[in-house]
């Protein structure tokens, strides 16, 4: 399964670190934290650590024997979510197949790079140069994956890999979220295609949908980074309709 795509963002500010933290919770479209009882994410790192003076991250995978966290890496963890826990689950699916490994590797670097950390880099950048540099990254990619993606139904070819699972998460906020608050406004994914028509596709795989929500999306985003949104003012667009047909199927025949 992929990561989680949405959460909600606390105002209340860890005193050990006076950041904002992550919320547990009870209303619709939250989750509570059935295993320690917290509320929020920065008393589970604390936990693992009274001293914790750092920023407090999502994904946390938590060790309930050893009763700490023991890792917040979203790249590491699915590789051992993938393989590690096998156990535990009659669950075979392999994401990372050996036989792929390489070709996923490459991808990931590429869009990680690019397209993950590409419009963190533009949205968050203090100079013209720096926001036009990771801008022209940005879409340079996101056109070299449209083409990809004419050819093939997923990023390693037929099946889905932790590669396509990876450039979901930034996929599916990139129209509601980084278009406008990060200033990747040279195209949305709804313009591309084979992109959207894919996004789509990973959207209705089963058990995705219900770890989307874009109402906490675009409140964690537009309301919590006041650096980049001064006014905290949460956008009503634009509509987005992940559960309309997509093509991809096209590649089975």
């Amino acid at each position: 399964m992929p990561p989680r795509a949405g959460a909600t963002i606390s105002t209340w500010r860890c005193p050990a670190h006076g950041r904002t933290a992550w919320r547990f919770g009870t209303s619709p479209g939250t989750v509570p934290d059935s295993v320690n009882g917290a509320s929020e994410l920065a008393e589970i790192y604390l936990r693992a650590d009274p001293r914790y003076t750092g920023r407090v991250s999502v994904p946390a995978l938590w060790d309930k024997e050893r009763r700490t966290i023991v890792n917040n890496e979203s790249a590491e963890i699915i590789r051992m979510l993938n393989g590690a826990f096998g156990r535990f689950t009659n669950v075979r699916t392999d994401y990372y197949p050996p036989a792929l490994r390489e070709e996923i590797d490459r991808v990931n670097a590429l869009v990680y790079e690019n397209v993950n950390n590409g419009v963190y880099r533009a949205g968050f950048a203090t100079a013209q140069e720096a926001y036009a540099e990771a801008f022209r990254a940005l879409f340079r990619v996101l056109d070299e994956l449209e083409r990809r993606l004419a050819r093939q139904r997923y990023l390693a070819g037929r099946d889905i890999t932790e590669a396509d699972w990876r450039l979901f998460t930034t996929l599916v906020r990139f129209d509601a979220v980084y278009y406008s608050h990060f200033k990747c406004n040279l195209r949305r994914i709804i313009d591309y295609p084979n992109l959207s028509n894919y996004l789509r596709d990973l959207y209705q795989q089963g058990g995705v949908a219900a770890t989307v929500n874009m109402d906490h999306i675009k409140r964690h985003y537009y309301g919590s980074q006041r650096h980049v949104n001064p006014t905290g003012i949460v956008p009503l667009g634009p509509q987005l309709d992940f559960s309309a047909p997509h093509d991809r199927g096209r590649f089975e025949n």
